[in-house]
């Protein structure tokens, strides 16, 4: 291994992308505190963006052997946070259930802001970002071992659709049908439907993770966050881009990429890659032999490209 690969890389210009998501993440802070007077708002957005700062400065920072931490660290930090704190601690529904429920109702609560800005507004700023660096699901089942699938399973991909219709209908009903307008006022029931839904979530993907030999199953098949994040994230403006000039098409970065994306597809095309399946987690980037691949900023969008390995 390089002495590169060992060094730390400090410097002022890895500091700009940090202290952008700080600037922005506080503002959001501050804007909602002089809305609202709750202080609450200050500190979950100082938290939020200090986290993600920390992780993207890691990223540009730490040896590139030891680079896959930083986004680790990040995940943990938020995903612990959001479901521990927001969801255990002040009792608020996170599931994509307690959204429908409070955006039905009208309610401003902590699980409205988090979709608003993370998974419907956020993507068009920082593509699917939320996926890759903050997804309390990812948290864990990044840690498992199956980080290179072979492809992925065409078939089961209308899963993911299933659920998000099943999770809204039901909740409609809910409110709609039954008129049970007061479904989660009790504490009890809100920490229970969290609870049951991340226990179910977990398990469903550890076995699915196990059985495809894919941590990233569970993202790609099942879960219905996608079916927000793709209207936005066609128009993001940070999204892959490969230096065709530097790249000398080995192929490690689509061997590593856990989406199953065809990088160099993109590439050869002259454009950046514009998949809706991309959560930017970098890891294309970390495995690049000659530091051809970078995160970029542009106006572009996604015409119907997606371009990804099936089995």
């Amino acid at each position: 291994m390089s002495n590169e690969n060992k060094k730390w890389d400090i410097k002022c210009e890895n500091l700009k992308s940090p202290l952008l998501f700080i600037l922005i993440f506080y503002s959001i802070g501050i804007w909602r505190y002089l809305a609202t007077g709750e202080i609450f708002y200050i500190f979950n957005f100082i938290y939020l963006g200090s986290s993600l700062a920390v992780g993207i400065f890691l990223s540009q920072a730490l040896p590139k052997k030891n680079v896959l931490w930083s986004r680790r660290i990040t995940q943990v930090l938020i995903g612990v946070y959001m479901l521990g704190y927001l969801g255990f601690i002040r009792g608020e529904n996170m599931q994509i259930e307690g959204f429908f429920y409070y955006f039905f109702g009208g309610i401003f609560a902590s699980a409205t802001l988090h979709y608003f800005i993370a998974k419907i507004v956020g993507p068009i700023i920082f593509n699917r970002g939320w996926c890759g660096w903050a997804c309390w699901t990812a948290m864990i089942l990044d840690f498992l071992p199956w980080k290179n699938p072979d492809g992925r399973i065409k078939k089961l991909g209308f899963f993911r659709y299933i659920h998000y219709f099943l999770s809204m209908g039901l909740i409609s009903l809910i409110w709609f049908g039954l008129g049970n307008k007061s479904l989660f006022k009790s504490s009890k029931i809100e920490l229970y439907w969290l609870a049951i839904g991340n226990l179910v979530y977990y398990v469903v993907g550890i076995i699915l993770a196990y059985k495809l030999k894919d941590n990233r199953a569970f993202c790609k098949y099942v879960c219905p966050i996608p079916i927000f994040q793709k209207i936005t994230t066609s128009y993001s403006l940070l999204k892959i881009e490969i230096d065709d000039k530097k790249c000398i098409d080995c192929k490690l970065c689509e061997k590593n990429c856990p989406m199953g994306i065809k990088l160099l597809k993109y590439k050869n095309e002259g454009e950046r890659v514009l998949s809706t399946e991309c959560i930017l987690c970098n890891t294309c980037v970390e495995s690049c032999p000659e530091d051809a691949i970078d995160v970029t900023t542009a106006f572009d969008r996604n015409k119907g490209k997606e371009y990804l390995y099936y089995n």
